[in-house]
């Protein structure tokens, strides 16, 4: 009783056999489904057979298992209550699915092909039929016309020399016209892309516009199949595959930006109702940009990564990104990285293993000793400049996406004012305070130094800051990088060339190398107006020069941090 009210065409009635009354009330509903052996003690025999030969080599007893699994066996999908009862039921009665690959361009003729299909599925309405029975009245009279053109100029001509040969009693030819709208539909139809005014011909298009036109050509045939008026209450997924193949950056954004408003386009004009929803499979950073600000929300975004060698679907929505959202200063994070992502690191979603740095030196050299690593250079490791604090907004993100990223920041010790003036060296973090926020938030005892560990590691995040380097700590990179390597010529050579009065100041007459350790802090000061130029002139003065030069060394905290990113990614 509870169901004879529903419409006898909705689909979703199918779903009543696995619903209990409880259920009326819920809006979710599990299905079980499995993909089960139809015949499990041929199986079990097989696999005991297979077993019983007693193959010792891992790889050949896979393969012949996968042959078994291939060869001789038949599997069966089954669906089932959440109670454990199977359920008599097709999928495809409940959801109809649209796929549109990724390359559609199969020839010069496809667009008009494409569209030519359209135009025959629109004789196919109520509308169309009629229109299609006047056509082929005027197709019928061209024929007509066509036969007897052709009758009076070649077919009399051709019999009456046939007649010399032959009588035409025996033999004689006839030529007449044959079009048909099959016919017309195939062959005779015309796609031309109008451009200023001017006909630009098909076999002229850009491959781009080309693949877009056969994606939008495959959504009106997707359209055109249902009647006009009708109800589909099927779940109708449209999945488009890598639309960006072959489209510039500028295409792909305004193709996800109105992507949703031509298909309700489409739906509107042709008066239909059918509820839809698209699907579309990415690499492009361009369209995940696209989408996420056309939507203002990382709501509608699915990313799919492996997990222990199996395909893993990370939901994404925006309580997640920012669990505590509500707080004024969460929604301004949310409202950071939806912009940031735009502008800066929307490929972290397309990178092996990420590496988020605070400064523009850091950027730059590691760039360098990346590339120049045979191993991690075989990967695609994101390197992104986050200032400050703003980096700390991206860590719940890297999280949810379970890539490796290794946060490279810095202690910022808190210094007196009389600290800062004397340029006083750190040597021990004992009492001392952390003005940095990532350190804060990591830390069992939040700003405070003194029992800081040597490294935290919070599921894939590795945050690497610096520890003691020859006798002191740094507070930044670009003082960690001279205290370790002081006495590296191309390094003397930088600063030597960035402040001359300085650096003379410092080593005195007798270039006493030790100083330059010794007043670490001092020169990262000096030079903190001028980290631009800092970081170009050394990586100018590491690729020109002499190969037996010997060149500076990473901290040895960031090396650390190389190494935990090389074993994320079992690089051996």
């Amino acid at each position: 009783m509870l169901f004879e009210c529903i419409n006898k065409f909705d689909l979703v009635t199918n779903l009543v056999p696995f619903m209990t009354l409880q259920d009326t009330a819920n809006s979710e509903l599990d299905i079980l489904i499995k993909y089960e052996l139809v015949e499990n003690v041929n199986f079990h025999k097989a696999v005991k057979d297979l077993l019983d030969e007693g193959i010792k080599d891992k790889m050949l007893l896979f393969k012949k298992f996968v042959e078994l699994l291939n060869e001789s066996l038949d599997f069966k999908i089954k669906y089932y209550h959440i109670n454990g009862n199977e359920v008599s039921f097709r999928i495809k009665e409940l959801i109809e699915i649209k796929a549109i690959k990724a390359n559609n361009v199969e020839n010069e003729r496809c667009l008009s092909r494409a569209f030519s299909k359209i135009v025959e599925y629109r004789y196919k309405s109520t509308q169309g039929k009629k229109d299609k029975k006047e056509l082929e009245g005027i197709i019928s009279k061209i024929n007509g016309t066509l036969s007897s053109n052709i009758k009076d100029k070649h077919s009399n001509r051709i019999n009456t020399s046939l007649n010399a040969i032959e009588s035409s009693d025996k033999l004689e030819m006839i030529l007449s016209s044959d079009i048909s709208f099959k016919k017309l539909m195939n062959d005779l139809i015309k796609y031309e892309y109008i451009e200023f005014g001017n006909n630009i011909p098909e076999t002229q298009f850009g491959l781009g516009y080309t693949n877009l036109m056969m994606i939008i050509a495959d959504l009106i045939e997707y359209m055109e199949k249902y009647p006009e008026d009708s109800f589909n209450s099927k779940v109708n997924l449209i999945s488009i595959e890598e639309p960006e193949t072959f489209m510039h950056p500028q295409m792909q954004e305004l193709f996800i930006k109105n992507i949703n408003e031509a298909i309700s386009s489409l739906l509107k004009s042709n008066n239909k109702k059918i509820n839809s929803q698209l699907i579309i499979t990415t690499h492009s950073s361009h369209i995940l940009n696209s989408k996420i600000h056309s939507g203002n929300s990382f709501n509608n975004i699915n990313y799919v990564t492996t997990l222990e060698q199996n395909s893993n679907v990370v939901s994404l929505n925006d309580k997640k990104i920012t669990p505590q959202l509500g707080d004024k200063n969460d929604e301004n994070n949310l409202k950071f990285l939806k912009k940031h992502i735009k502008y800066k690191v929307s490929e972290l979603f397309f990178s092996d293993a990420i590496i988020l740095v605070e400064g523009i030196t850091e950027e730059t050299l590691l760039r360098y000793y990346l590339d120049n690593e045979n191993k991690l250079n075989k990967f695609y490791i994101s390197i992104f400049n986050i200032d400050g604090a703003h980096g700390l907004v991206y860590h719940e993100l890297i999280k949810l996406l379970n890539v490796p990223a290794l946060v490279i920041t810095d202690l910022d010790i808190k210094r007196t004012d009389t600290e800062k003036e004397a340029f006083t060296q750190i040597s021990s973090l004992d009492t001392k305070t952390t003005t940095n926020a990532t350190i804060k938030q990591y830390n069992s005892e939040k700003e405070l130094l003194t029992n800081l560990p040597p490294t935290i590691i919070k599921e894939n995040l590795k945050i690497a800051f610096q520890s003691e380097i020859n006798g002191f700590y740094a507070t930044s990179f670009e003082e960690a990088f001279i205290l370790t390597n002081f006495n590296n010529l191309i390094l003397q050579d930088t600063i030597k060339e960035l402040k001359p009065d300085i650096y003379n100041s410092i080593v005195g007459s007798n270039s006493d190398q030790e100083e330059i350790k010794n007043n670490s802090y001092k020169l990262q000061r000096k030079l903190a107006g001028c980290k631009s130029d800092f970081a170009n002139k050394l990586l100018y003065k590491y690729i020109t020069s002499d190969v037996a030069t010997e060149l500076p060394l990473l901290p040895q905290y960031v090396t650390e941090g190389l190494t935990w990113l090389s074993t994320k990614l079992n690089i051996a």
